[in-house]
C-alpha cells in the first residue's frame, strides 16, 4: 500500500515510521524543517527557555539553601544558542528516523490535484491513502497595529535578540503564560492582557485563580476582562497597547508585544476543494477514525481543529493508521493530559467541575496542597494545589461511584505527576483503587495520595 503524509510534525513523522514498519510505502512531505511546529517553533524551544528560567530562579533563591555570595551573569545570546542546539539535535534524530526503509522524504508545499494525488514542486505523487498533518499557525487579533514592527508571535519571540525591558502579552492562555513566566524571570516587566475573566480559559477555574495569585507574586501584571483595541507607538517609539476594562480605556507601554491568542489550522495551500475535502475556518472535519468526508483521506493533529497538542497529533496518527490497517485500538481521546510550563507548572486531565455540572454528573472534589508534601517543602517549592474529581455515590452509567473523572493541579513537576492519573483513568480506576497504591516517600506524587485519602 502506498501512503502519503503531508506534514512532518509529531503526528506526521511518528505515523510515517510506524507505517513503514507495517510494510507500507510511505512518502512524507515537509514544508520546512522536519519536526513541525512542536520541535522548531513550539514545545521544545519553549521548554529550553523554561529550563534557563528555572535555573535563574534557583540561583536567585540560593540563600535559602545556605549558598551565599554567588556572582553570576546572564547571557541571553547563550540562552538562544542553547535552544538552537537542542532543536538541531532533536531535528537530526527525526531526520535519521525518516531515512528508514520504505520512507521517502520530500521537501516542499503539497497541494491536492485530486483525491489520490498531491503535487509537490511540480511532481505528482499518487497513493492509496493520504494523511494530512500540516499543523497550525499563530493567530492574530484583527486590530489596528497588529502587523506593526515589534509585534511578535510565539515563533518570532523564540528568536528575539535581547530581553525586552517591557513586554506586553496579549492572551493568558498556555502560550501567553509560559512566555510571561519565562521573560519575567529573564528580567522583563511583563503585563498580560486577557479578554476572558480568568487566565487559562477552559481550565479549572479554582486552579486558574490560584495560579494567577502565584504569578502576581512573581511580579507579573495580569489584567483580565481586558478587550484589546489596538496597538500604536508614542513619540519616543514605545508601543502602546490600548484596551478597555470595566468600560474604561487604558493602555500598556511596552518595548515588544507578543500576540498569543491561539492558533489556526494550516489549510491555506492544500487546495482541499479539488479533492472534495470538507473543511471550515476551524479546520478539516473528521470522524472518530480521523477520516475526512473523502474516505481514503485522513486529517490528524492541529489541522483538524480538535485538541491542539503534539501528543494528540501522534495518537490521532496511530488511530488513522490503525483504521487503514483494519486494526481496532483502545485509544481514549477523552483522556488527554495537558501541561502549562509556568513556574509552578500546571497539569490537567479529564473533566473540570464546570464540565461535570454542565453534563449533570454527580461528583465529589478531593483536594490537597503541596505545602503539606514533604518533598515539596524540602525542595523549597511549597506553592501548589491538587484537585481530584471523582464520581459521586448517585452517579449513573457509564460511570460508577468513586470513579476518577479528572485531575487539576499546579506545583513542582505537575506535568510529570499527572501521568499517573491518566493511567488510572484509562483503566476506569476509582478513588478506592488509588488509595490502595503504595507511593514512595518522600515524593511529589504523594500529593495525589493525600487528595484521595481525604
Amino acid at each position: 500500500m502506498k501512503l502519503t503524509i503531508i506534514g512532518a510534525g509529531p503526528g506526521g513523522y511518528e505515523t510515517a515510521v510506524r507505517a513503514s514498519r507495517l510494510g507500507m510505502e510511505v512518502t512524507i512531505v515537509s514544508d520546512g524543517p522536519v519536526g513541525g511546529t512542536c520541535l522548531n517553533e513550539g514545545c521544545i524551544p519553549t521548554k529550553s527557555f523554561c529550563r534557563n528560567a528555572e535555573i535563574l530562579e534557583d540561583l536567585s533563591d540560593a540563600s535559602a539553601f545556605g549558598i551565599d555570595g554567588l556572582d553570576y551573569s546572564f547571557d541571553f545570546h547563550k540562552v538562544v544558542e542553547r535552544k538552537n542546539a537542542v532543536v538541531s539535535q532533536l531535528r537530526s534524530g527525526v531526520e535519521f528516523l525518516l531515512k528508514g526503509k520504505n520512507i521517502t522524504l520530500k521537501y516542499g508545499k503539497a497541494s491536492f490535484k485530486d483525491g489520490h494525488t498531491v503535487m509537490v514542486n511540480g511532481e505528482e505523487i499518487a497513493s492509496d491513502r493520504i494523511i494530512i498533518a500540516t499543523g497550525s499557525y499563530p493567530a492574530s487579533l484583527p486590530i489596528p497595529g497588529s502587523d506593526m514592527e515589534g509585534v511578535m508571535t510565539s515563533t518570532e519571540i523564540l528568536d528575539i535578540e535581547s530581553v525586552p525591558k517591557r513586554l506586553c502579552i496579549i492572551g493568558a492562555g498556555v502560550i501567553g503564560l509560559e512566555f510571561a513566566s519565562v521573560f519575567r524571570t529573564f528580567g522583563s516587566e511583563v503585563t498580560v492582557l486577557e479578554f476572558c475573566k480568568d487566565i487559562l480559559p477552559r481550565f479549572d477555574v479554582d486552579m486558574s485563580k490560584r495560579l494567577k495569585q502565584c504569578l502576581l507574586k512573581k511580579g507579573i501584571r495580569i489584567e483580565t476582562s481586558a478587550s484589546v483595541q489596538g496597538i500604536s507607538k508614542d513619540d519616543e517609539g514605545l508601543m502602546k497597547v490600548g484596551y478597555v476594562k470595566n468600560g474604561q480605556n487604558a493602555e500598556v507601554l511596552a518595548d515588544k508585544v507578543l500576540m498569543a491568542v491561539g492558533r489556526r489550522a494550516n489549510v491555506g495551500s492544500l487546495n482541499l476543494s479539488d479533492a472534495g475535502i470538507g473543511f471550515t475556518a476551524k479546520g478539516i472535519a473528521v470522524n472518530a477514525d480521523m477520516q475526512t468526508n473523502v474516505p481514503n483521506i485522513y486529517a490528524i493533529g492541529d489541522v483538524n481543529g480538535g485538541v491542539m497538542l503534539a501528543h494528540v497529533a501522534t495518537f490521532q496518527g496511530y488511530r488513522a493508521l490503525n483504521h487503514i490497517s483494519g486494526v481496532k485500538d483502545n485509544i481514549d481521546f477523552s483522556i488527554v493530559p495537558a501541561a502549562v510550563f509556568t513556574n509552578p507548572e500546571v497539569a490537567v486531565v479529564g473533566r473540570t467541575e464546570e464540565d461535570c455540572k454542565e453534563e449533570g454528573i454527580d461528583f465529589k472534589c478531593l483536594k490537597s496542597s503541596f505545602r503539606a508534601n514533604g518533598k515539596a517543602i524540602s525542595m523549597d517549592s511549597p506553592e501548589g494545589f491538587c484537585k481530584v474529581l471523582i464520581a459521586g455515590d448517585s452517579v449513573r452509567d457509564p460511570f460508577r461511584p468513586g470513579q476518577i473523572l479528572g485531575c487539576h493541579m499546579f506545583g513542582a513537576h505537575s506535568s510529570d505527576i499527572i501521568q499517573e492519573v491518566c493511567a488510572l483513568m484509562n483503566q476506569g480506576a476509582s478513588a478506592d483503587d488509588f488509595r490502595n497504591i503504595i507511593h514512595a516517600h518522600p515524593t511529589l506524587g504523594e500529593v495525589l495520595q493525600s487528595a484521595v485519602q481525604g
